[in-house]
């Protein structure tokens, strides 16, 4: 059983990031900024963390190698987080999204280069099925009406593909010497160090929280923004127990859940790109748990 734990906490992952992504709407639809979903996230880390801390019985590392490689984690995801919301105003999401959904890649280079993880041949078929399956299911295929500026846009898309993809390989790395919970308590910190960032980022964070209906919708959000949270501390046990190489690839599948969601409750039908990707999602996941 102990062997299959990966699995477990990657499911876990795929599963609340699934239904994040299906009523993440709910904060466009209701004007909330995407800066100030960034807060509401940072602030959702927190209990995360607190249960982490309990779990491991309040054990916390906090030398200089666990500080330097927990904060390095935590500053690759939200520093990703927060240039990933400046790239989205200067370019298109249909291109971006794609485009970082290929972050897997660089886990996957990066874990086999220096960790000299292996793959069975059933796992490589997985990884292969399931990096398409995450640029299928990442594809919009609707057009936007928002301009694209200048090429700035690519430069930070392209530095969010490597924050994240390095994140993932350092997420790994760390566990080789730090515990789970430690790891997860420093991505909650400095989550919430970047919390003045994405405040004063663009201007729309001070104008939201002097609105009469701020509090109301940012709690609603996060109710929406633990589901995420809860993913990423699964994230990090999975990366404890589970290769690279493999859990880098099905922590991607979880728009399958996000589409899956959205035609049983929003009754939204996917489109083509969409059912294949489940599909080759379906494919991959009992390729992967080989």
């Amino acid at each position: 059983m102990k062997d299959k734990l990966w699995l477990l906490f990657i499911l876990i992952t795929v599963v609340t990031w699934g239904v994040w992504g299906a009523f993440s709407g709910y904060q466009i639809q209701h004007g909330i900024p995407d800066t100030v979903v960034y807060i509401v996230w940072a602030l959702s880390m927190i209990p995360c963390a607190l249960v982490a801390l309990i779990i491991n019985k309040g054990k916390f590392l906090c030398d200089a190698k666990s500080a330097l490689l927990g904060c390095t984690v935590g500053l690759l995801g939200a520093g990703g987080q927060l240039v990933l919301f400046k790239a989205l105003t200067l370019g298109p999401s249909y291109i971006i999204y794609p485009f970082i959904s290929m972050s897997p890649v660089i886990v996957i280079a990066l874990a086999a280069l220096f960790l000299h993880e292996k793959a069975t041949r059933w796992q490589m078929a997985g990884i292969i099925v399931a990096l398409v399956a995450i640029l299928l299911l990442s594809l919009e295929t609707g057009q936007e009406g928002s301009p694209v500026s200048g090429w700035l846009w690519i430069v930070l898309a392209c530095l969010v593909l490597l924050a994240w993809g390095v994140q993932g390989f350092f997420m790994k790395f760390a566990n080789n010497s730090m515990d789970a919970e430690s790891i997860f308590c420093w991505m909650a910190i400095t989550a919430v160090l970047l919390i003045p960032v994405a405040y004063y980022m663009d201007g729309a964070a001070p104008a939201f929280f002097a609105g009469e209906d701020a509090a109301v919708q940012c709690a609603a959000s996060f109710g929406i923004q633990i589901l995420n949270s809860i993913g990423a501390l699964t994230l990090v046990y999975a990366y404890r127990y589970g290769k690279a190489v493999v859990v880098s690839p099905m922590e991607g599948l979880s728009p399958m859940v996000t589409v899956l969601l959205s035609l049983i409750i929003l009754q939204v039908i996917p489109n083509p790109l969409q059912i294949a990707g489940i599909c080759c999602a379906a494919f991959a996941m009992y390729a992967l748990s080989k």
